[in-house]
């Protein structure tokens, strides 16, 4: 007669590694490995070049005034120090689920299932938010070309904004036009959005080089007028633009040669991101006061540049890098979000629907439309600043178990094979984990009410039905590490 195992042996049960690595060779659902090194690198400078530069630079110069360039490079290292982890695991666990799947190899069931959470804030609300401040360039773009905008009433948020409107159109229209992208196929959506990465990246180099013209040293001075607060606080808002960075690690599924390819593609996101970061910063900063950036008006690059100029062109070449920008990354986070409901689909700890491959397309076609539905209803109706600081709380979390990860990782399995080690082992996943509770603590205290309210829903939904649904349930005996199937 066999015993159930106890609930705190199934809440800390770990998923061998080796079981996820090889889902097309036991006729599980599996997808395509289509993606080159180079693509996954644009995959993680399209998901983080965009958000952070063309929505977030107004709202976090409001806070650290020209110190922001401290809060950018904060954030950078912080997420640097998270990246190098990343790649290590990404080299020892190359599947999908991101940080998710490393939380089951390394932590535990119940942890992956709070993981999982974490990214759903990190991946559905970021989406939302980057879809919410395409809109503003939109209107931007129209206006410039056209001399018409798209009503109020039809691009602002019901509620919890000064003057709301009925519905956020663009964002609801921007969600769509990337659920019918992705439906269509992994490797069709890494090119296109390829493209438009590099568009985007020629635009800021321009808007940039335009900038640099108008540059002027005081606006530099006073360089921290809000204190380190500001710079804390800047750099809370910024870190959720990294979330690229993670968003390369849930495509392992369909990585050609993912235990090499993945590392280079998180480094070299990491490097391209940063850099261009610091140029856009640096030259918008030398071209106008930072009291005169307005946190509220999303558009506000393109504005500078015409300024600038003293004329429309320029800005309005912006606004059409912006257009694309924001759609790529919104196209690469709603990508990420599915491809780790995908993997905890397979895993038994979701409904099977989010699970199921097209035979024809082989991507998750139930799990991308459900995701893309609750996608434009957050960014339909609910206002940008309500959503910022649930994506980088997000991240944090995220950030600091795959940092610990590595930790248990190397203890627990010495042996595995790792193409890619993390330098300064153990002191810089240590670091990366300081970094991040440093940065939490930039956050208001409300986040971290609804934070904790919304990993309670997770933990209730796992003890309530996820534990009983768990592939791991078909183990006879979870010391093995083989399964019963």
């Amino acid at each position: 007669m066999t015993t159930s195992p106890s609930l705190l042996t199934t809440a800390f049960r770990r998923k061998p590694v080796h079981t996820a690595e090889s889902s097309a060779e036991k006729g599980e659902p599996h997808l395509e490995r289509s993606i080159g090194t180079f693509q996954l690198t644009m995959f993680g400078v399209g998901a983080t070049v965009g958000t952070g530069i063309f929505i977030v630079v107004p709202e976090a110069i409001s806070k650290a005034g020209p110190a922001v360039l401290l809060s950018f490079i904060i954030a950078g290292v912080a997420a640097g120090l998270a990246a190098v982890c990343y790649a290590e695991m990404a080299s020892a666990v190359p599947v999908s689920g991101s940080s998710y799947s490393y939380a089951y190899a390394t932590l535990g069931e119940v942890v992956a299932v709070g993981i999982g959470a974490c990214l759903m804030l990190e991946y559905g609300v970021s989406a939302a938010a980057t879809s919410i401040g395409w809109g503003q360039y939109l209107n931007e773009l129209l206006n410039n070309l056209f001399g018409w905008t798209i009503p109020h009433n039809l691009s602002a948020a019901p509620w919890g904004v000064d003057d709301p409107g009925w519905i956020n159109l663009p964002s609801i229209i921007l969600v769509i036009l990337c659920g019918l992208l992705l439906i269509r196929g992994a490797s069709e959506s890494a090119v296109v959005n390829t493209i438009m990465v590099l568009i985007k990246l020629g635009v800021l180099l321009l808007f940039a080089a335009v900038c640099l013209t108008a540059f002027t040293s005081s606006h530099f001075s006073p360089f921290m007028p809000e204190g380190i607060a500001g710079v804390t606080s800047a750099s809370a808002v910024i870190f959720f633009t990294f979330i690229g960075l993670d968003a390369v690690s849930t495509a392992g599924d369909e990585v050609k040669n993912p235990q090499k390819a993945m590392p280079r593609a998180i480094v070299g996101a990491l490097i391209t991101v940063i850099s261009i970061y610091l140029l856009t910063a640096v030259a918008a900063l030398g071209a106008q006061v930072w009291t005169e950036f307005n946190p509220d008006d999303e558009a506000s690059l393109s504005a500078l540049a015409n300024k600038v100029t003293g004329g429309t062109w320029v800005g309005t070449l912006i606004a059409v890098g912006a257009v694309i920008s924001i759609f790529s990354v919104t196209l690469v986070v709603i990508y990420g979000q599915t491809r780790i409901l995908f993997a905890m689909g397979r895993d038994g700890l979701l409904p099977k629907t989010f699970e199921k491959v097209s035979s024809k397309t082989m991507v998750p076609v139930n799990n991308t439309i459900i995701v893309c539905v609750i996608i434009a209803l957050l960014g339909g109706f609910v206002p940008i600043d309500k959503l910022w600081d649930l994506v980088s709380v997000g991240t944090l979390a995220a950030f600091i178990v795959v940092s610990i990860g590595v930790i248990i990782l190397r203890r627990t399995m010495p042996d595995l094979p790792r193409p890619f080690k993390v330098p300064g082992y153990p002191v810089t996943p240590v670091l990366s984990v300081a970094a991040c509770v440093w940065i939490l603590s930039g956050l208001a205290p409300v986040t971290f009410l609804f934070f904790g309210l919304w990993i309670l829903a997770a933990l209730l939904f796992y003890f309530l039905w996820g534990r009983q649904h768990s592939r791991l349930n078909q183990f006879p005996d979870l010391t093995t590490g083989e399964v019963n199937r």
